[in-house]
């Protein structure tokens, strides 16, 4: 079992950032990937950035040139790095992990995930 736990949301003014950060503990494994997805009122999951164990990276469109995720492994922690927010960001937030390197459309889709976090939520007021 792997424990996910978010954390860093908050509130603010379109344009600002926001760092978000999930620390991970339990099991571990050598090949993996970990992901952020958000979910906004009445909205599908949907995936935001994804990176794996061989720092391969990937983003949603919607967030390309200003997310940034990365990875600390020394303190099995997931960081996404969100400048130049948008209303359109607010959401929920959520780290995602699964002990394997998911490939193509996998990185991005939430049933490509075994294990998640309890969220946390970003708002962007215009």
């Amino acid at each position: 079992q792997v424990q996910l736990v978010e954390s860093g949301g908050g509130s603010v003014q379109a344009g600002g950032s926001l760092r978000l950060s999930c620390a991970a503990s339990g099991a571990t494994y050598s090949s993996y990937s970990m992901g952020w997805f958000r979910q906004a009122p009445g909205k599908e999951r949907e995936g935001v950035a994804a990176i794996d164990s061989n720092g391969s990276t990937s983003y949603a469109d919607s967030v390309k040139g200003r997310f940034t995720i990365s990875q600390d492994n020394a303190k099995n922690t997931l960081y996404l790095q969100m400048n130049s927010l948008k209303p359109e960001d607010t959401a929920m937030y959520y780290c995602a992990a699964i002990g394997a390197v998911q490939m193509g459309t996998w990185r991005l889709r939430k049933d490509g995930y075994r294990y998640w976090g309890q969220g946390t939520q970003v708002t962007v007021s215009s």
